[in-house]
This record gives structure tokens, C-alpha cells and sequence, in this order.
């Protein structure tokens, strides 16, 4: 029943979640623009459209199609669900359609002003529509439906089809938690039923029981339904008030940039922040998430390791109500603020003191003092676990992101993480290493060619291919000794990218490791760089002005082929959830172009005795697994249900369609009763740190529980035996000599 749930719940909830999203900014505390805003949004779109001009690796033309491209774009992320516009302002904003090249050599923006100005107007609007529509019992006896897919729906001809639509949008968000409550009722009645019965005959008597529960009526069900929507939408609308001006103008701006490819976006200051944070691994403040809901600003984690993990003054629930610095002699209220800007306030460089008035899980107010420090961020970085199957001991590394410390060259960074893994798993024993990069969405190129360097001989790792059409060669210089030379096996699936698939693919060239995953990686070939837009402007009035992630450069392998569009082939394919659904750059609306340029000279690794048939015996063993098997009926048959778009908005046709789907996915169920027989054990240097971070063993606990039920890593762990078989000298003192 789980499967069928998680399909459920992607299927009726993403409408929902589309919802939410897609009422950014339906009330506002203010709408005024100031006219210095304006002119700030004229000097960036004339700067930006220079450095891409300037510095991208394949510049757009500005041409008519061009412009009907961006109208497109951004028109339809404005308002994707079709919630706000009317056709008579979609037909106002096309005479804008052919235009947005023109405006942009002449630094205009007059489309943005005019969206923007009609979407505060429009939200408004249907904020009323909402508040008007929640009042009033939704009735699931009617036979209806609505059409998800709303890209290809019109917009409304007037308020009346407006009304209606969000009508349907909330009724079917409202659907499924009130089928959810009579099924609840339902099972709880029945339990206390039974219960009642087998107390009475353990008893043998005739003495009243409890009185039973009394059974609501589906009017009452209905209403407390209606009532959390209700609850979640002002969450969400209280929210949305902290959406500001700018991060409409970079939805602008994006839809702009996206023409040029998928990874050329402008990034305002605070998430050019966000993505440093993310991709170092670290921050400087107090070591706690935050989240807002309704004025409140509350506590949603407690980051292990971190000033408020030791100081065990703050805990998951506080709300935060005052914000001070150490030098301040009054505290600055954070109760209805925008949680970026308190996020601000909290967070302070190392060694600093921040004073934080709480409201306390129990109702009391408490004032603590933190002193702020860096925090790691967990889960950011490389873990490894060791296994045995068998009396066969591997290493399993998971490697979230290529990461590295911009502002710190001493700071963590993957390349150097692995190899300390790789040194802990050694002290273990281990006969045989799996590296894990599904979902691995890149990062660093220097971490990429220090990591291969690790496996390989000193030669070349990645090509790289600059905007004049020159070429040159990244290469492991290292002449030290080899990190690994025993069996290795990269695992990957179609969301390993970039970074990733530099990795894959200079093991896979080198015949260093096996390929396991997905039929091919994600498709991304292509190198950004950030461009800070202050460097531009003279005497800036205008602040921080953000800055540009832009495609400066292309990657090869040292085949001479391009991972873009094509990513990396896996040796061994398996079966996945997306194997019949469109993912990858391929499928984005403007990818650069798949080309080649001549291959590196590199040497082969010659450890191996015969690695074709330790392959085919691998995909064999796939091709034949019940299991896998099973995944790859499972994955057509979601890739099919995609197409479901009408959903209905009865009681009794969405119970059918739960029942028809439920049928339809019996066989699936055993999937997740799924087991290895492998067996994982936390490093010795971890279980030394879990005595004193119970957080940090919950988690480790979880992970090998997640590991126990993967049939993807039990297929890796087969694939290193018999390379391990297979190897020419287990001694890890092979020779390079073998030439390509």
C-alpha cells in the first residue's frame, strides 16, 4: 500500500503543493515601488545582458523568436497553475510578445512592470475568492473533475471561470484528507468494536462496556477538512508576504537567462549566500533551522555539533520572539518579520554573541545568550560505512555534492574527504570500495580531477573546451602512489550531473571501475562560473547588485566525447523509477549541443584480467532478478499514470480510481518489503563521536537502515566480487602499461 500512497499522494498532492507555491505573494504590506527600484531593474538588465554577451560560452542572439521564447517562459512561471490571470491580460501582455529583445538593448522593462503590477492587483483578488470559497461546505457528491495539467488549460474568460477554477483547485485539495478521515473513523470504529467484543467475552460478562466513541457525521468531517485548508492556506498567504519585488524581477530575469541554457541564472545576494552555504558546507550563526508559520518564527532542527546542539537551551519547537547583539540595549522584535531578514539577525561571524528571547515548547519565555560559531553541515558531506557479505568486506562511500570552501582554500573539501575515507575503510580491511553519486548533482572541477587521482595514475581526467574554441587538458599531476587500487564501482543514477559525471566517465575511460545506475547519467557537459555584477558598476547607489552563474565552458572526457545531452552510459544499467520518464538536460527547453574533439593520451588500467565479462555477468544477473524485474514494470506503469491528468472531484469516482489503482499496484507491494542480506557497521571514529551526538547515531542508523533495503548497492557489492576475482594482482600493487 505504500507504493500506491507515494503515487497517491504525487499525483493529487503535487496539485496542492502547486497551489501553495503558485499563490507567491497573495497579500502584501505594502505595494508601493519605489522608483529607485525600477531603475536599479533597468541598470541589471542592461548588465546582465552584457556579461552573458561578453562572457557566455554561446551567446543568444536577441531575434524575435528569441523574445517569443522568454514571453513564454515567463508568462507561464508567473502563473503556472493559471490562478491570477485573466485572458484579457494575457492578450494585454502579448503585444510585449516580439518585443523583449528590443527592450533589452534598450535596457527596458516594461513588461515586468506591467505582469508585476497586474499580479499584485490579480492576487488580491483572489485572495478574496479564497476567503469566499472556503466558507461554503464542498459537496463530493457532484461528478466533476479538473484537468491538472494546466499549462494547456486557457485562462479564464472572466472572474466567474476564475471563481470556478479555484473552486476545483481547492475542492480537489480537500479530496483526499476527507476520504482520508471517513477511512480513519472507519478503522477506529471497527478497532473499538472488536475490542469491546473480546473484552466482553474475556470477561464473560453482562456489565456495561464504556460508552462507544460517538461517529461523526460526514457534514462534521467536511467542515474540519475545510478547516485545515484553511489553516494551511493563511500559513501559506502569511508567508508569501515576505515574497518581495526582486525575486519577481529575477523570475524575469531567469526566464531571460535560461535561453541562453539550463544553468545560466541570476543569483540576488541573498541566494548567491544560500548556494556558497550549500556548496561549502558551512555557516556562521547558532546551528538551528528555522521556519515561519504565521508571525511566528520557530525551530525546526538542531544542527548536531553546533552552538545550539551544546548549549541545550534551545530546542525543536521554540519559537523565536527577540533578536539582540551583544552591544544592543534594546532586542529587535522578529514577530511578523520576513524569515530572511531575521535569518539575518541570528546568524554573525565566529566568537560573536547574539541574545534570543524564546517562547518555550511549554508556554514559559526564556532569554538565552549564544556565541556563535561555524557550523558543519552534516549532511553535506562524505560518509562511508563499512560492509561484509559473505567474509567479503567493502567500503561504501556516499558522496552528496563536489564540495569546497570558496573563501577558505584550507576549509573541507570532498577531494580531500574522500581520500581520509577511503585511508578509514582501508584500516577496516575493506577487499573492495562503492562510491555513490546517485543524486549527485556536481560541483567543483578541482575536486573532481584530486578525487580521480585517487584511483588513477598521474594522466589527464577532463578536457575542457573555452568560448574561443581552444582546448586544454585537466590532468592528475599527482606522482604519488595510488590512494585504491583494489576493486571500484561508481554507482550513479539520471540525476548524477555534472561534476559526477566527470568522475564516471574519466573511471569508466581508464577502465578503473564499474558503472552502475541508470541507462545514463543526467547529460550536463557544460562548466559555470559566478560573475559579480559590483564589479561593473562605479559608485553603485543601488546596493548589492548579485551576481551571474554563467556557462563560461564546455567539458569532454578523455575519450573525446561529450557528456552533454549524452551523459555517461552505465556498464551495468538497472531499472529505476525514471526510466521511462523524460529527465536530463536533453529534456530542457535549451541545451547547449552534444559535440566531440580528439581524445587525450591516457594509459588504461591494466588491473583488471577480464572486465567485459565481470559486465555482462553483472547485467545478466540484472536482466534476470525477479526484483529488478518488477522495478522496471513498476516504472513503466508510472511513467504511464503521468498522463492522468483529468482527476476526479467525487467521493465515489476518487474512491474508484483508489481502488482500480490499488489493483492495478498489488504487485508492486512487495518492493518494499525488499531486504539485503548485506551487513553494515558505523567506523570506529564515528562510534567514538555518536557517545557524546546521539543525533548524529540516529542518523547513521537510519542511513544503513535505508542501505538494508537498497538492491542497487547488494547488485554493486556482487559487481566488486568479481572484479575482485577478476583482479591481476590483490596485492593493490598494480603496474600502468598498458597503453590505449
Amino acid at each position: 500500500m505504500k507504493i500506491l500512497m507515494n503515487f497517491l499522494k504525487n499525483n493529487f498532492i503535487i496539485a496542492i503543493f502547486a497551489l501553495l507555491v503558485a499563490t507567491a505573494s497573495c497579500s502584501f504590506t505594502n505595494n508601493t515601488v519605489d522608483p529607485g527600484d525600477k531603475e536599479k531593474e533597468q541598470l541589471l538588465v542592461n548588465l546582465i545582458s552584457h556579461v552573458l554577451k561578453r562572457n557566455h560560452f554561446s551567446p543568444a542572439d536577441l531575434t524575435d523568436e528569441f523574445s517569443k521564447d522568454i514571453f513564454d517562459i515567463y508568462i507561464t512561471d508567473l502563473d503556472p497553475g493559471k490562478r491570477y490571470f485573466l485572458e484579457s491580460d494575457f492578450k494585454e501582455f502579448q503585444a510585449y510578445e516580439y518585443l523583449i529583445d528590443d527592450q533589452i538593448r534598450d535596457s527596458k522593462v516594461e513588461l515586468f512592470n506591467l505582469t508585476y503590477e497586474r499580479l499584485l492587483k490579480r492576487q488580491e483578488e483572489s485572495e478574496k475568492i479564497f476567503a469566499e470559497l472556503i466558507e461554503k461546505p464542498f459537496d463530493f457528491t457532484v461528478q466533476e473533475s479538473i484537468n491538472t495539467d494546466y499549462e494547456k488549460i486557457p485562462y479564464s474568460k472572466n472572474k466567474k471561470e476564475l471563481k470556478n477554477h479555484w473552486r476545483k483547485i481547492l475542492k480537489l485539495s480537500a479530496l483526499a484528507t476527507y476520504y482520508d478521515k471517513i477511512e480513519e473513523q472507519k478503522e477506529q470504529l471497527e478497532e473499538e468494536t472488536k475490542n469491546r467484543s473480546e473484552k466482553t467475552n474475556a470477561f464473560n460478562t453482562d456489565q456495561k462496556s464504556q460508552p462507544q466513541k460517538e461517529k461523526k457525521s460526514l457534514e462534521e468531517l467536511e467542515k474540519e477538512t475545510r478547516a485545515e485548508i484553511k489553516k494551511s492556506m493563511l500559513e501559506s498567504f502569511d508567508n508569501n508576504d515576505d515574497v518581495e519585488r526582486l525575486d519577481y524581477f529575477s523570475l524575469f530575469v531567469n526566464a531571460i537567462t535560461s535561453h541562453f541554457d539550463p544553468h545560466t541564472n541570476y543569483f540576488p545576494p541573498q541566494n548567491k549566500d544560500s548556494f556558497d552555504i550549500s556548496m561549502s558546507g558551512k555557516l556562521e550563526g547558532i546551528g538551528a533551522r528555522l521556519q515561519k508559520k504565521m508571525d511566528y518564527i520557530s525551530v525546526i532542527e538542531i544542527i548536531s555539533g553546533g552552538p545550539a546542539s551544546l548549549s541545550e537551551d534551545i530546542e525543536v519547537g521554540d519559537k523565536i520572539l527577540k533578536v539582540a547583539q551583544e552591544n544592543d540595549t534594546m532586542a529587535t522584535s522578529i514577530v511578523g518579520m520576513r524569515i530572511s531578514d531575521a535569518v539575518e539577525l541570528i546568524k554573525g561571524p565566529k566568537g560573536s554573541k547574539v541574545m534570543l528571547t524564546l517562547k518555550k515548547v511549554d508556554g514559559s519565555i526564556e532569554e538565552i545568550t549564544l556565541i556563535r560559531d561555524i557550523v558543519q553541515l552534516e549532511e553535506t558531506f562524505a560518509k562511508s560505512v563499512i560492509g561484509e557479505d559473505e567474509a567479503f568486506k567493502f567500503g561504501f562511500i556516499d558522496l552528496p555534492k563536489f564540495y569546497f570552501d570558496m573563501e577558505d582554500p584550507t576549509g573541507r573539501a570532498s577531494g580531500s574527504d574522500i581520500a581520509q575515507e577511503i585511508n578509514r575503510l582501508k584500516t577496516e580491511g575493506m577487499d573492495g570500495l562503492i562510491i555513490d553519486l546517485r543524486n549527485n548533482g556536481g560541483g567543483s572541477l578541482r575536486e573532481v580531477v584530486e578525487m580521480a587521482g585517487l584511483f588513477v595514475d598521474k594522466g589527464p581526467v577532463v578536457q575542457i573546451a573555452l568560448k574561443d574554441k581552444r582546448t586544454r587538458t585537466l590532468r592528475d599531476s599527482d606522482s604519488g602512489e595510488i590512494l585504491w587500487k583494489g576493486p571500484l564501482v561508481i554507482m550513479v543514477n539520471e540525476f548524477s550531473a555534472s561534476a559526477s559525471e566527470i568522475l564516471a566517465a574519466a573511471l569508466q575511460d581508464y577502465d578503473r571501475a564499474v558503472i552502475i545506475g541508470s541507462k545514463q547519467t543526467f547529460g550536463k557537459g557544460t562548466v559555470q562560473n559566478f560573475e559579480d555584477l559590483n564589479q561593473w558598476v562605479r559608485n553603485n547607489e543601488y546596493g548589492d547588485l548579485g551576481a551571474v552563474k554563467l556557462t563560461t565552458q564546455k567539458f569532454y572526457r578523455i575519450n573525446g566525447g561529450s557528456t552533454q545531452l549524452e551523459g555517461v552510459k552505465s556498464d551495468v544499467v538497472t531499472p529505476g523509477r525514471f526510466s521511462y520518464i523524460e529527465v536530463g538536460e536533453r529534456d530542457e527547453e535549451f541545451p547547449l549541443p552534444y559535440d566531440e574533439i580528439p581524445k587525450a593520451e591516457y594509459d588504461k588500467f591494466p588491473g583488471y584480467a577480464n572486465l567485459a565479462e565481470s559486465i555482462n555477468r553483472a547485467q545478466k544477473r540484472v536482466d534476470t532478478n525477479p526484483s529488478f524485474r518488477l522495478i522496471d514494470e513498476n516504472a513503466k506503469w508510472l511513467s504511464n499514470q503521468r498522463d492522468d491528468n483529468e482527476l476526479p472531484l467525487s467521493l465515489t469516482a476518487y474512491k474508484e480510481r483508489l481502488d482500480r489503482l490499488e489493483k492495478e499496484t498489488e504487485k508492486f507491494e512487495t518492493l518494499s518489503d525488499y531486504k539485503n542480506s548485506l551487513n553494515f557497521d558505523i567506523l570506529a571514529y564515528e562510534k567514538t563521536l555518536i557517545k557524546t551526538d546521539s543525533a548524529l547515531g540516529d542518523k547513521r542508523e537510519a542511513w544503513i537502515k535505508n542501505l538494508k533495503k537498497d538492491i542497487y548497492v547488494a547488485e554493486a557489492v556482487n559487481v566488486l566480487k568479481d572484479l575482485r576475482m577478476n583482479n591481476i594482482q590483490n596485492d593493490n600493487k598494480t603496474k600502468w602499461s598498458v597503453k590505449n
